[in-house]
């Protein structure tokens, strides 16, 4: 098995996908916009990838709600914004965390039903004031143990319908002034400030897996941005605590095409190569490498330099997917419209 998570193409596996996939076994596959039809389309997508692989393979999805969401009608709802949970946890705290877990259980069941068993939620980056737009309403709010009373509710909520959540982006991107899948961001806060950031990450350090930021942190390591900085990962593991799954972001976003990013000699376009992405995140402490374009070239190139995946990262993977639990029969709706009972009190 391979320390990748990829995308692919289009409504259905190529044949050159098929001959990719069985080759390298990558260690799961990410669905977008550009792979949703309909319903049954969907199940029958997962059941290949499925059968493909073998085994209960992780198929991740971004379904946040509001502006970040892979599944839209007419045959999906509309899912709230996490700023909406925040709103109500500001006038009554208790009735926001269980809207928050009841929404994450009508998430769960309608992902499930679909053959999707990982959802990149919850968010825990700390929203600030004048940052870039791009976390924005997508973020709980700007209270550390607000972001982290919701985000718990929503770990909760998954693991109560059966499906695994990914924290993210850890350690903090709620203060960059750019977004990373256009530039590299460089966040120049001192290391005490930093520490409002991380403090959600390291309430929920037992969450099964984690998403890296694409985000250079001076404070912490001002020549590698966080996902290519075994310095970051060292914190991220050890002063965070996090011990579960750590993936990259998306291997893709240009912020790892800036040469201030790291992870390769000064004036080398070495990371302009996308194996050499991937490689210079696993050796930073990376367990998964995350590629979402589907791109077969760059997948390719990927999956020729990446290793085969060590021990330790294989147990952090059979433990994030046993951390599901069986689910729960309640169809999504009715979680949906009990979620929408409590919500309505704010």
């Amino acid at each position: 098995m391979q320390p990748l998570f990829l995308g692919l193409a289009g409504l259905a596996l190529s044949d050159d996908e098929r001959a990719l996939f069985r080759a390298a076994n990558p260690a799961g596959y990410i669905l977008f916009k550009r792979n949703i039809d309909t319903p049954d389309q969907v199940r029958t997508l997962t059941a290949d990838l499925r059968e493909l692989a073998g085994r209960d393979v992780p198929i991740l999805i971004d379904q946040e709600g509001g502006r970040v969401a892979r599944l839209r009608p007419p045959h999906w709802p509309e899912f709230p914004t996490g700023e909406r949970f925040g709103q109500l946890y500001d006038i009554a705290p208790i009735t926001a965390i269980e809207a928050c877990r009841l929404n994450a259980l009508a998430l769960a069941a309608l992902l499930r039903d679909l053959g999707i068993n990982v959802d990149c939620l919850p968010l825990l980056d700390v929203r600030d004031p004048g940052a870039h737009d791009i976390i924005g309403d997508r973020s709980f709010g700007a209270e550390p143990m607000l972001v982290s009373a919701l985000g718990r509710a929503v770990l909760d909520g998954f693991q109560r319908g059966g499906i695994c959540g990914v924290v993210k982006h850890i350690p903090g991107h709620g203060r960059a002034l750019a977004d990373s899948h256009l530039e590299l961001p460089v966040v120049h806060a001192s290391r005490e400030d930093l520490e409002r950031d991380f403090e959600p990450f390291r309430r929920l350090a037992d969450a099964p897996m984690a998403m890296t930021a694409h985000i250079t942190y001076t404070a912490l390591d001002a020549q590698r941005c966080a996902t290519l900085s075994p310095t970051v990962i060292d914190l991220i593991r050890h002063d965070i605590g996090f011990g579960g799954l750590l993936m990259s972001d998306d291997l893709g976003m240009h912020a790892l095409g800036n040469p201030q990013s790291g992870g390769h000699p000064p004036g080398s376009n070495a990371l302009a190569d996308f194996g050499a992405r991937a490689l210079a995140c696993l050796d930073a402490g990376c367990d998964i490498a995350l590629h979402c374009s589907g791109d077969f070239a760059e997948m390719r190139a990927i999956t020729e330099a990446a290793p085969a995946m060590n021990d330790a990262a294989a147990a952090r993977l059979a433990a994030a997917m046993a951390w599901m639990g069986e689910g729960d029969a309640t169809p999504a709706a009715e979680w949906a419209a009990a979620r929408d009972m409590l919500l309505a009190l704010g």
